[in-house]
């Protein structure tokens, strides 16, 4: 579902954005040092946590005394770089990942947080749980095997949670003697599969994750590769502009009104930006009530900020004394989300009993908690074929890592945006109020 942002769908005069959004997009990537969050998918075996410790160990992320450990633990002829990131004992004695395990490292230009997520196809939740935040996904595929059943799913979901950058890591190729043709044929595969999906940015690197090459420096194996190496273009991809800078939104997290002398005139509400650009002496709109009023100021960690955008949490202040609370939602008057107690999503359900119409569950919307009732199932993804299965098809039910279309009606509005214009606005989970367990994701699409 990656593309070209819509156009902005204000009523009334037009808002002068493009200044503010070159101006945010370049505070975004020069204000600290970028982060970039990644999650690595692929078929089991196909290496993603052998990956993730070369990149750790070689950008020197790994402290002698966890190389040790390691080197102590590995079975056979080499230092098994998989068990950085393969902690549940579980995992170790199976040989597999089966949990979302996350890791940290920096360079000289920007810092990662790493999802390494599990290759089973009943793991798929993990996967969305994962890159649902993930600005690029990494998938991996064997070299020795090519794309699998695997690669298709894991392609599909990124591109269903609209991950902007997409990177296809063809690994293993000292098992294949470093073969161009072997690594043509996987890139031409991908790509022929990518133009079906709805993916902006698809880059093919082979690679060879137990030896390094092509991953923190280039290869000397692979001269006829002219790419960048891994780590090099994610160092260099551009995400700043992935960010909605045109929809102002910012949700209610928390009142803050200081009980003591000194501050006892401060009312301010808190939370994180999560679309567009926020200036004191902005005209804003607070929903649900629709009452405007303009900003007066805008404060940050370490005091006042001229202007705020995603993802800053800050504190807003406002020139009159409304009546906002948790879940309340600033935006502009002329720029606003779709209110509505109609929702319809493509859900992942999450849980071992099946998600059935009728059934009631409580849905949190960015800082917006409401229950809600399933109005609707209309159809069933198989994220294999891209087949819709539907009441004709047989009894429709979503059962554990299913995907479908959803309709749900809730006890209060919610303040959406489409999931393909705002990623934060445009998601919400479902959780099981019997055992506060969640139980689905979801992704808002257009009504029909």
């Amino acid at each position: 579902m990656p593309g070209p942002t819509p156009p902005p769908t204000a009523a009334g005069p037009p808002i002068d954005v493009h200044s503010a959004t070159a101006e945010a997009a370049a505070e975004i990537a020069n204000a600290r040092k970028d982060i970039l969050r990644i999650a690595t998918a692929g078929s089991v075996d196909d290496g993603k946590s052998t990956l993730i410790g070369r990149l750790l160990y070689d950008s020197k992320a790994v402290f002698e005394d966890q190389y040790e450990a390691i080197e102590r633990a590995s079975r056979g002829d080499f230092v098994d770089l998989a068990l950085l990131t393969d902690g549940l004992r579980a995992e170790r004695e199976q040989g597999i990942t089966i949990d979302v395990a996350y890791r940290y490292f920096t360079t000289p230009r920007r810092t990662f947080i790493l999802a390494d997520t599990p290759g089973h196809v009943q793991y798929t939740r993990n996967m969305v749980t994962g890159a649902s935040t993930a600005d690029l996904a990494i998938v991996l595929v064997d070299a020795r095997k090519g794309m699998l059943e695997q690669s298709r799913r894991h392609a599909f979901l990124a591109s269903l949670l609209r991950v902007p950058h997409l990177v296809v890591a063809v690994n293993k190729m000292d098992l294949v003697d470093w073969s161009e043709d072997v690594y043509e044929a996987i890139r031409d595969e991908f790509t022929s599969f990518a133009a079906k999906l709805d993916i902006s940015d698809l880059t093919v690197i082979p690679i060879s994750a137990l030896a390094g090459d092509n991953v923190v420096t280039r290869s000397t194996n692979m001269a006829w590769y002219e790419g960048a190496s891994l780590l090099h273009h994610l160092e260099h991809v551009h995400v700043a502009s992935d960010r909605n800078l045109v929809d102002t939104r910012f949700p209610v997290q928390y009142v803050i009104r200081p009980q003591t002398d000194a501050h006892h005139d401060y009312r301010g509400y808190a939370g994180r930006v999560a679309g567009g650009v926020f200036r004191p002496g902005d005209e804003v709109r607070v929903l649900p009530s629709g009452l405007t009023t303009t900003i007066e100021a805008i404060d940050g960690p370490d005091g006042p900020v001229a202007e705020a955008f995603p993802p800053m949490s800050v504190t807003v202040r406002l020139t009159d004394d409304l009546d906002v609370s948790r879940g309340d939602m600033i935006c502009r008057p002329h720029n606003v989300p779709e209110v509505t107690q109609d929702v319809d999503a493509l859900v992942c359900w999450m849980s071992d009993e099946p998600l059935r119409p009728r059934q009631r569950l409580a849905v949190k919307h960015t800082t917006r908690s409401v229950r809600a009732v399933v109005k609707e199932l209309q159809y069933r993804l198989d994220v294999n074929t891209l087949h819709r299965q539907t009441e004709a098809d047989g009894g429709l039910e979503l059962g554990l890592n299913d995907i479908g279309r959803v309709r749900l009606r809730t006890t209060q509005p919610l303040f959406i945006d489409p999931y393909f214009r705002n990623r934060v606005t445009g998601r919400f989970i479902l959780i099981d109020e019997a055992t506060n367990a969640t139980v689905g994701a979801g992704m808002l699409i257009p009504a029909r």
